[in-house]
């Protein structure tokens, strides 16, 4: 999936009520909620979603979730999904939410 499908898909999918603003980053553009990274797409058709340090054991138990990485350093708090288990937009959602669950805690940039 591209880069920009996913997004475009992403898009429809936040809520509305939200203030999403959208930067570049990692090669792509991340969708931002008080001014932290919810998720970014990724080039390879996956996702990025922050999920914080308490909750990236339990995000990597489910499928497709693999730690993100970048050079040799596993970014904590991260985890990146694969493309192919994000073709359901129930799937997709689920994501949103759970980054959404952690980012909201965080104070606004």
């Amino acid at each position: 999936m591209a880069v920009e499908e996913l997004s475009d898909r992403i898009r429809n999918l936040l809520d509305q009520r939200l203030t999403i603003t959208e930067q570049k980053m990692f090669g792509g553009r991340c969708f931002m909620l008080g001014g932290n990274m919810l998720v970014c797409p990724m080039k390879d058709g996956g996702l990025l979603v922050r999920v914080g340090k308490e909750g990236y054991d339990a995000a990597l138990t489910l499928p497709g979730a693999r730690p993100m990485t970048m050079g040799s350093r596993t970014m904590a708090g991260f985890v990146e999904v694969s493309g192919d288990v994000l073709e359901d937009d129930e799937v997709l959602l689920d994501w949103i939410a759970l980054a959404r669950g952690f980012v909201e805690t965080l104070p606004a940039k």
